[in-house]
C-alpha cells in the first residue's frame, strides 16, 4: 500500500467477491478492509477510517442501504458505492437519493468500478459532496 493511501471498505457477503475487489484495490493502490456483514462492520468500530465504502445492497440481515442510512444519521459522511446483482431501478433511485457517489450492478469491468471509487474519493478531497455528479 502506497504511504497516505486511501482505504477503502467493502462490505459483501460473496467471499469471492470481497477477494477480488481486494487484489483489485490493492493492484491500484489502495488500503483495503473487507467485511462479510454489515453487523461485522458496525461492530468493529471501524467507520472513520475508510475513504469510501464499497457496500453490496443485498446481504443477508442488515443490507447495504439500511448501513448506509446507519452510518448517515450517525453523522458520517463516507462516500459509498453500491454493487449489486440484483437491483432495480427504484433500488438505484434510493441509493442515488440517500447521497450514494455510485450504483454499480454486478458485474462490472475493472475499469468502471475503479473509476467510481477513484472519483468518489477525489470529489471528497476537494470538498464537493459525496453525492455531485462527476464532471462530463
Amino acid at each position: 500500500m502506497i504511504e497516505g493511501a486511501a482505504t477503502v471498505v467493502v462490505v459483501d457477503d460473496d467471499l469471492s467477491v470481497r477477494r477480488g475487489l481486494s487484489r483489485l484495490l490493492r493492484s491500484a493502490g489502495y488500503g483495503v478492509e473487507t467485511y462479510s456483514s454489515a453487523r461485522e462492520f458496525l461492530d468493529s468500530g471501524n467507520y472513520g477510517r475508510a475513504s469510501c465504502l464499497v457496500l453490496d445492497v443485498r446481504m443477508p440481515g442488515q443490507n447495504g442501504l439500511d448501513l448506509h442510512e446507519v452510518l448517515t444519521a450517525a453523522g458520517h459522511d463516507t462516500p459509498v458505492i453500491f454493487i449489486t446483482g440484483h437491483g432495480d431501478i427504484t433500488m438505484a433511485v434510493r441509493a442515488m437519493k440517500a447521497g450514494a457517489a455510485d450504483f454499480l450492478a454486478k458485474p462490472f469491468d475493472d475499469t468502471t468500478f475503479l473509476k467510481a471509487v477513484q472519483q468518489a474519493i477525489a470529489r471528497v478531497r476537494v470538498g464537493e459532496p459525496p453525492s455531485a455528479s462527476p464532471d462530463p
